[in-house]
């Protein structure tokens, strides 16, 4: 088949979405033979989409492990100006407020509906919402009379973001809806989404890559204390992943512990800079005790997850949480918030614990309760790791993804005939 993945950004940018399709599209290209192209932004993270100051890529098309990728420029000045009265909009109720939103988030990508016009894909898949090149895309492939497939990645719990009319719309127009949990595709069948065009499908992990690396190897690798317990946070730097609960949790955490460390790592962003302000703050003995490891290269995610005693990942706005994943692979035990999606990745109690979002004092003991058991730490992790191999590889993923394309193909096909 010949496949189209539109999605906001493409390695080397950094993020669960841009990973996935990454991923994805590469496992259809080796294992399924297809062609697949992929039209992007030319932003390395989402503040890029409004903030016209931050680096870009070269424009323009490449190749990588068979994928097909065109990047595209953004106009970032536009949804940067629609910024604050969007939020103004929003705040009073005004009417017509999701379009200001939509505008805001952006990005807004010149040129991309020809694009997509002229491509000459049997399928069009999406990835993810609530931002513009989502509608874009659908409109774009019924505009050409073809399938579109949607992958919404959405958080129901950001009203801001996900309280849009215009999505759920979105979503009913669609040939299919692939959700990452079932609480996502329950949620789209509620709004209104047709239970037979919805398929919870998950997202995948290339475990083997963590295999055979040990805790030791791992902190003298990335010159971390070597005996000491380390909490870790790997992933997306933003006030809504909850980071900065993390560096308030490891305030009771240093008080019972005072020999334990705190890693952070992802990409900088310009939260990362009110979090090393929040570090700033505390008293020189907690401070160094805190490492940041910003902008690590890929390959370095392994390494990252396999240094660790425990993953604690308090975010409040997951459509999965593929972190809880690359931690599982390095056999970790896995801390998460009850909120949404979470709840159907996380089996509280067995591969990891759940506790409240922005909830300090639950995250703290959630912290010391893996610290003080070490064993029953252990069997987490492992239990983790069991299920990872069992459910999510990359293989088994695109597998899924494929059969809800050929589908989509072949059912468009007979109603265009007809």
């Amino acid at each position: 088949m010949r496949i189209l993945h539109v999605t906001q950004g493409y390695y080397p940018a950094l993020g669960g979405t841009e990973w996935m399709i990454r991923r994805l599209s590469e496992e259809l290209v080796k294992n399924f033979g297809d062609e697949v192209t992929v039209f992007t932004s030319n932003c390395y993270n989402g503040e890029g989409f409004f903030n016209p100051n931050l680096p870009r890529m070269p424009v323009g098309r490449e190749e990588l492990n068979g994928v097909h990728i065109q990047r595209f420029p953004v106009l970032s000045w536009v949804s940067k100006l629609a910024r604050r009265p969007s939020m103004i909009a929003y705040g009073i109720g005004l009417p017509f407020n999701q379009y200001l939103r939509a505008l805001a988030s952006g990005p807004i990508i010149p040129g991309l509906s020809r694009a997509i016009r002229d491509n000459p894909a049997d399928v069009i898949m999406a990835s993810s919402f609530p931002l513009m090149h989502m509608f874009v895309t659908l409109n774009s492939a019924h505009n050409s009379r073809r399938p579109c497939v949607l992958h919404g990645g959405l958080h129901p719990q950001d009203d801001w973001g996900f309280n849009r009319p215009m999505i759920y719309q979105a979503i009913r127009q669609a040939d299919a809806y692939i959700a990452n949990t079932p609480f996502e595709a329950r949620y789209v069948i509620e709004k209104g989404a047709d239970t037979n065009r919805v398929t919870a499908i998950g997202l995948g992990v290339d475990y083997k890559l963590f295999e055979g690396i040990s805790t030791d190897e791992a902190r003298r690798k990335l010159n971390l204390p070597s005996k000491e317990p380390i909490v870790g946070y790997i992933g997306q730097i933003g006030y809504h992943k909850g980071v900065h609960t993390l560096v308030e949790a490891m305030l009771d955490v240093w008080n019972l512990l005072p020999e334990c460390s705190l890693l952070i790592a992802g990409a900088r962003t310009n939260f990362a800079t009110r979090l090393e302000q929040q570090v700033a703050n505390l008293p020189e003995r907690f401070r160094r005790k805190v490492f940041f490891k910003f902008n690590f290269e890929e390959e370095a995610k392994p390494w990252l997850f396999s240094s660790l005693d425990i993953f604690a990942y308090p975010s409040g706005y997951e459509s999965f949480g593929i972190a809880f994943l690359e931690a599982w692979s390095a056999s970790k035990p896995v801390i998460g918030c009850f909120r949404g999606a979470v709840t159907d990745v996380v089996d509280s109690g067995r591969d990891g614990l759940l506790v409240h979002y922005q909830n300090a004092n639950e995250l703290a003991e959630a912290i010391l309760i893996l610290l003080h058991n070490r064993a029953w730490a252990r069997d987490m992790g492992e239990k983790g790791n069991r299920k990872v191999r069992e459910r999510y590889t990359w293989h088994a993923i695109a597998q899924k993804f494929r059969e809800i394309y050929k589908n989509v193909h072949q059912n468009y096909s007979k109603t265009i005939s007809q």
